[in-house]
């Protein structure tokens, strides 16, 4: 495997698009979002451009690793493929990891459901710019 034989142009407007998709989401659910983690607005320092910082590493990270692994899994990058591998990368990492953390720390389904189903968009997103762009 070729882990330098990707679509950086792709991934990058992946990675682009799930970051909008993010300020959506969370724009929309914000008020749920604060009552699901236990915070408040003054809580969030909007000074505080870190998270937007990691935010942005991890995206890229995860549309990379998604731009990688699809074609050996599916055996091409297309959008049906992006879309099957996004899926299932979810449903059987990034699901199962936030239920496992989010009730050790006794965080509320609500949160579970917000932040998975962010999650879910974000690569379904990045799954199909990636298979647009084959």
């Amino acid at each position: 495997m070729d882990f330098l034989a990707v679509n950086w142009l792709a991934i990058v407007l992946a990675t682009v698009a799930s970051m909008a998709l993010g300020a959506a989401w969370y724009g929309v659910l914000s008020a749920q979002w604060l009552a699901a983690s236990g915070r408040t607005k003054e809580d969030i320092d909007p000074k505080d451009f870190m998270p937007y910082v990691w935010s942005v590493i991890v995206q890229l990270v995860m549309a990379y690793f998604l731009a990688v692994l699809t074609p050996p899994l599916a055996g091409a990058m297309t959008i049906g493929h992006g879309l099957q591998i996004a899926f299932l990368m979810w449903l059987g990492f990034v699901l199962t990891s936030m239920i496992l953390n989010h009730r050790y720390q006794g965080k509320p389904w609500s949160l579970t459901a917000i932040d998975s189903g962010y999650i879910l968009a974000a690569l379904l997103v990045q799954g199909l710019v990636l298979g647009l762009f084959g």
